[in-house]
């Protein structure tokens, strides 16, 4: 069962550091952020989170003097200044994250928390995806100067009991400790839970639970790196220490907050008989001049969108019924269909971007910088349950939960961990 800790968070000292509420201190995760909105991020405070999470490089940085010793170094100004401070005992925090999308407004509910750390797929903890491994270095260095988990890792759990979406409804109708509004205009909310029967309600339903990274599976992957690093420089003490947890933020799946939106695929490299190749297990429908591929596939399974250039598009229906020698779990989604089919057997397609926005991936065929794009359906929610504790993993980029956490509601410095 997942072991799931209350912890003593270091938050920013709002009153003392903020023009408001503390959106001047937030940031969105790192590997969203562009130069031009990293300057905008500098530009708002000198205590935005940016500086600790994702530094600016300077010239003349070397092994000794980089954005990873700034990080420490800000990191441990903002705390003896007072701009950070560690609360005095163990809590949750509930987040709240007010969005809009599609025309609908919807809230996703969620605490953050300390997790045990196990080997993926071995316990109760399971990914997903693959993933890549150029970021790791980038984040274990993060944890190895700033000795912290800086941003959460993005988990969900399967509890239709529902105790602590009930625990954070509550909580979530005083006033808020930190607000903060995205670049996406979502909304933002922490409270701390600090009452012993709520943290220990908490603790006991989270305790008998399967736990499934949903964002974040290259920063755990970089926790587990660290903590071997930490046990083996320590001579692997008996007793558990903070770099044996990671921080996490914990949603339900039976609660009505959680989007999983689709990330498409921008292709080179394929053949000149792409159409024909694909009539072999595909009804291929051609579409005059269409403005809205994805209202056209929406909701249908086995279904694509498929853009060559031109004002010519295509709807691609797979014949089939899953795909022949794939476990279960795997063989009937969309993300399987379109990698092992359509790119490994028909196209052998091997050059792949991805993209979310269908303008932007239209953009990037029609200048030449790509062929081709995919357009496909998003994955459900209980496929990612399905294929996690099947201890099998989907295509990268098969999910997009949103809205992304911002980062800096609150930080786990392991020296004020427990």
């Amino acid at each position: 069962m997942a072991d799931v800790l209350p912890f003593k968070g270091v938050l920013f000292n709002v009153p003392k550091i903020s023009k408001a509420s503390g959106g001047d201190l937030l940031a969105p995760p790192y590997d969203i952020i562009t130069p031009e909105y990293k300057d905008e991020l500098y530009d708002k405070s000198p205590h935005n989170i940016v500086r600790i999470d994702f530094g600016r490089e300077l010239p003349g940085d070397d092994d000794t003097s980089n954005k990873y010793s700034r990080a420490r170094a800000f990191l441990d100004d903002w705390i003896s200044g007072q701009a950070l401070t560690a609360d005095e005992g163990p809590c949750f925090y509930s987040c709240e994250v007010a969005y809009n999308i599609d025309g609908s407004d919807k809230k996703l509910r969620g605490f953050l928390g300390l997790v045990r750390l196990e080997e993926l797929g071995k316990g109760n903890i399971h990914p997903h995806e693959c993933t890549h491994s150029k970021p790791k270095k980038d984040r274990l260095d993060i944890m190895r100067y700033c000795e912290a988990n800086v941003s959460p890792i993005f988990s969900i759990y399967n509890s239709p009991a529902r105790k602590t979406s009930e625990i954070l409804v509550r909580v979530n109708q005083s006033a808020p400790y930190i607000e903060a509004e995205d670049p996406d205009g979502s909304v933002h909310r922490l409270w701390k839970i600090s009452d012993p029967a709520a943290v220990a309600a908490i603790a006991e339903e989270l305790g008998g639970k399967a736990v499934f990274i949903a964002d974040g599976h290259h920063r755990y992957e970089t926790a587990i790196e660290y903590q071997r690093e930490m046990r083996l420089k320590e001579g692997d003490p008996a007793e558990l220490r903070p770099y044996d947890y990671v921080l996490m933020f914990l949603a339900n799946m039976s609660d009505e907050g959680l989007t999983i939106l689709p990330t498409h695929r921008l292709v080179r490299g394929i053949p000149a008989d792409a159409l024909e190749r694909l009539k072999a297990d595909f009804e291929v429908e051609e579409l005059q001049e269409c403005c809205d591929i994805a209202g056209i596939i929406a909701g249908k399974r086995d279904v694509f969108g498929f853009y060559k250039g031109g004002n010519i598009w295509y709807k691609l229906s797979y014949r089939g019924e899953g795909v022949p020698d794939i476990a279960p779990a795997l063989k009937y989604l969309d993300v399987t269909v379109l990698h092992e089919l359509i790119f490994n057997k028909l196209l052998q397609v091997k050059d792949i971007a991805y993209e979310m926005e269908v303008g932007r991936c239209l953009q990037r065929v029609k200048s030449g910088e790509y062929e081709a794009v995919f357009f496909l359906n998003p994955t459900q929610v209980e496929d990612v349950e399905n294929v996690a504790l099947a201890s099998l993993r989907m295509p990268p980029k098969s999910t997009y939960f949103y809205p992304k956490l911002m980062t800096g509601m609150v930080l786990n410095v392991f020296k004020y961990s427990f």
